[in-house]
């Protein structure tokens, strides 16, 4: 009996050690951070303690909460393909230029979370215990992985990086950003050089203002680091088909000219060889006319090779030799 007893107690101890074990020690990855938060029956729920990427087994007290946080680099792919904005972490985003068209962005923005321990016990406080709606209407925490940081992200960040493309996008025309454009309205088409010279205006806007607005709007500088890489500006398809009709108009327009513009050419060339040789005619007559016998002599230096006796009228011939 005694050793029955004292067997239900070593079970328990061990069944006690293995709940302290794996509910009371935290380690994290190299690639998060873990705001620990205390979850005991007699804790309140507040921030322990925080630890940092690649931390091993800590002791973190009994039912204690772990909020896990990206702690490198993250990645924000904007497109205007819808169907690669339904890939997790591709958003699209369309935007209308300043005057009146719908175009696509494609670009990547970089950004880390601020690994600061205060600045991350703030981050935690204010967007750690909400819950976001995630792409399947799910409500999640933004440390619930991958798909509840991009709901946090998509709710909390994403409106900021919208209204930063409008504004710097829509101070600028459709033929500014996209030099093809210009055959909508039939103006001249820009330089390419041009069109990328806009677009590295846009990114460098982007990039002065993205940063300071989305802390202003977070309440903090919980986010640092941004940049933004804009790869270049897209049209809908209808209006990239209008544009496709305007260019082959216009191509036909130029061929038109160009053979117009030949056919000038060819005729200004046929009545100029024309007067050339009446002039030379003139001339030939005026000089037959002051010597009557270059006629003769041209009409000897005409005869073909071989032809030894020219008599036109004359039984004695002229002899044509040069003997």
């Amino acid at each position: 009996m005694a050793k029955s007893l004292i067997g239900v107690l070593l079970a328990a101890l061990i069944g006690l050690a293995l709940i302290t074990y794996t509910t009371g020690f935290t380690s994290t990855d190299a690639g998060v951070v873990a705001v620990i938060r205390d979850g005991g029956p007699l804790d309140e729920s507040g921030i322990r303690q925080i630890l940092n990427p690649a931390t091993g087994p800590t002791w973190t007290g009994l039912m204690s909460t772990a909020h896990t946080y990206p702690a490198q680099q993250r990645i924000y792919t904007i497109t205007s393909d819808p169907k690669r904005a339904t890939t997790l972490g591709v958003d699209e985003v369309v935007v209308p230029s300043g005057d009146g068209v719908n175009v696509g962005v494609e670009g990547t923005f970089y950004f880390t979370l601020n690994l600061d321990h205060p600045t991350l016990r703030a981050f935690d406080d204010r967007y750690g215990t909400r819950t976001y709606i995630g792409d399947g209407d799910d409500m999640l925490y933004a440390w619930d992985g991958d798909e509840g940081w991009s709901a946090f992200f998509s709710q909390a960040v994403r409106p900021v990086i919208y209204n930063t493309l409008r504004v710097q996008i829509g101070a600028m025309r459709c033929e500014e950003l996209v030099p093809t454009c210009a055959f909508l309205n039939g103006a001249e088409i820009p330089e390419p050089s041009t069109g990328l010279a806009n677009l590295a205006r846009v990114q460098t806007g982007v990039n002065a203002s993205l940063e300071r607005e989305i802390q202003s709007m977070l309440g903090g500088p919980y986010l640092t680091g941004f940049r933004f890489n804009l790869v270049r500006i897209t049209l809908p398809d209808e209006v990239q088909q209008s544009i496709t009709k305007a260019q082959g108009a216009q191509a036909d327009i130029r061929q038109a000219e160009a053979r117009a513009e030949q056919a000038k050419i060819d005729g200004r060339a046929l009545v100029t060889g024309a007067e050339a040789e009446a002039d030379a005619n003139r001339a030939r007559q005026k000089g037959y006319e002051a010597c009557p016998a270059c006629v003769e002599i041209d009409k000897i230096g005409a005869l073909p090779d071989g032809i030894t006796v020219y008599a036109p009228g004359n039984p004695q011939g002229v002899d044509a030799s040069g003997k």
